[in-house]
């Protein structure tokens, strides 16, 4: 199984790139999101899903070790193959897509082509209970007892609510709130103190 790919962006279609690899051209399925980023020439390192079929082996590129576990943990709920999860992907980056489940915000899930009002609330309620760790992973939150990366403000968030004792789906869907109203600029303690208060409710 490929797991990673890098090498020189040789062209760009509307769902896809290939990768030259030392001579040889992988085709890679991307979202919207990783394609916009690239430009024909430059070099590139994706993290890879292989998906092995009797007739086709395709390749599915991200640019992060978190895309790629949201892109397997969509496929789990009923209704979303690779093609909606990689659009879903094209319209939400990893946080967003963890802060709308937080939030219960399926109107936003559904802004993604493809997914309708009732696949948007399915998606919602399953992986509310997944989107923690996901996001946790996103925000390269440390193991227990380490300190968060500096800098990174919902991380520290996170980290200060769960060191109080809350669980992390509690936490992050605190910090969520927090992040929606304050801005992404908000400083860890404005986060911790909205946080806090969304919690006490």
């Amino acid at each position: 199984m490929i797991g990673k790919l890098r090498g020189k962006v040789d062209a760009i279609g509307d769902s896809f790139l290939i990768v030259d690899v030392n001579g040889v051209g992988y085709e890679v399925q991307a979202s919207v999101r990783t394609l916009r980023n690239l430009k024909i020439g430059d070099e590139v390192s994706l993290t890879i899903d292989t998906h092995v079929r009797e007739d086709a082996i395709r390749l599915f590129g991200f640019s992060s070790e978190v895309e790629r576990s949201w892109f397997r943990t969509l496929q789990n709920v009923q209704g979303v193959g690779s093609k909606v999860a990689l659009a879903l992907l094209g319209t939400l980056s990893p946080q967003e897509l963890a802060n709308a489940i937080a939030l219960g915000d399926w109107a936003s899930v559904e802004q993604a082509p493809g997914i309708g009002k009732k696949l948007a609330l399915r998606i919602v309620a399953e992986l509310k209970d997944k989107a923690p760790g996901l996001t946790v992973a996103g925000m390269q939150l440390p193991a227990a007892g380490g300190e968060p990366e500096q800098g990174n403000a919902a991380a520290e968030a996170m980290s200060a609510l769960s060191n109080l004792g809350y669980a992390p789906a509690q936490a992050s869907a605190a910090v969520a709130v927090a992040i929606k109203e304050l801005g992404a600029d908000a400083d860890t303690a404005k986060l911790i103190r909205r946080g806090l208060k969304e919690l006490a409710r």
